[in-house]
């Protein structure tokens, strides 16, 4: 009998495969599942979350007309499902779905300064600042040094550094003001509100 080979969608990203059915190979299985009672009656015996023979299991699961799949490959014995196979990987991306939707998202905010910035233009930055701090985002500010102005590095550390007293209480710094290129660059991070 020849072999059928799929093509793959090359759009659609590598999900992980699970064996099923014929492809479980171990002569013992942890069986688990929600529909434990339906089991047990295609069984005709109590079937709790235990070890079982796979053959014994995989002729309950063709009698339901569902798949055996292989949940936990690395258990010792491996643990396996009775289920719809499609309605598994479907569950299955809905959930990463939701977990990636929950993940927290972080939004960086910058804040530009120049060497020889007043101290109107800087209270206006910091009350910016501490707003986007309020909100929950990073804040990156620097100092953009353009032309001769390369000479005033210590003026620029001195403007980061007063920049991040006036923001102790929304936030920290990750690191000390550090030059990369011709700015040098400080990042904020809010702080834990407490609940």
């Amino acid at each position: 009998m020849a072999r059928r080979h799929h093509r793959r969608n090359h759009n659609q990203k590598e999900e992980i495969r699970f064996r099923i059915n014929d492809f479980i190979k171990v002569p013992q299985i942890r069986l688990v599942g929600d529909n434990m009672d339906v089991i047990s009656e295609v069984a005709g015996k109590d079937v709790s979350a235990d070890v079982y023979n796979t053959r014994e299991v995989k002729s309950w699961a063709r009698k339901m007309d569902l798949d055996l799949v292989e949940i936990s490959p690395k258990a010792d014995p491996p643990v396996c499902k009775i289920i719809d196979y499609r309605k598994f990987l479907y569950d299955r991306k809905k959930k990463q779905k939701e977990i990636k939707a929950k993940a927290v998202k972080t939004v960086v905010k910058e804040i530009r300064f120049g060497p020889n910035t007043d101290d109107h233009d800087f209270n206006f930055k910091t009350k910016h600042a501490k707003g986007f701090l309020e909100e929950g985002a990073k804040v990156k500010a620097y100092v953009q040094f353009k032309g001769r102005t390369i000479v005033f590095k210590e003026r620029g550390e001195l403007l980061l550094l007063k920049f991040l007293k006036e923001l102790e209480e929304y936030g920290a710094a990750e690191a000390l003001p550090r030059m990369e290129g011709r700015r040098m660059t400080v990042m904020v991070q809010p702080k834990k509100k407490k609940k």
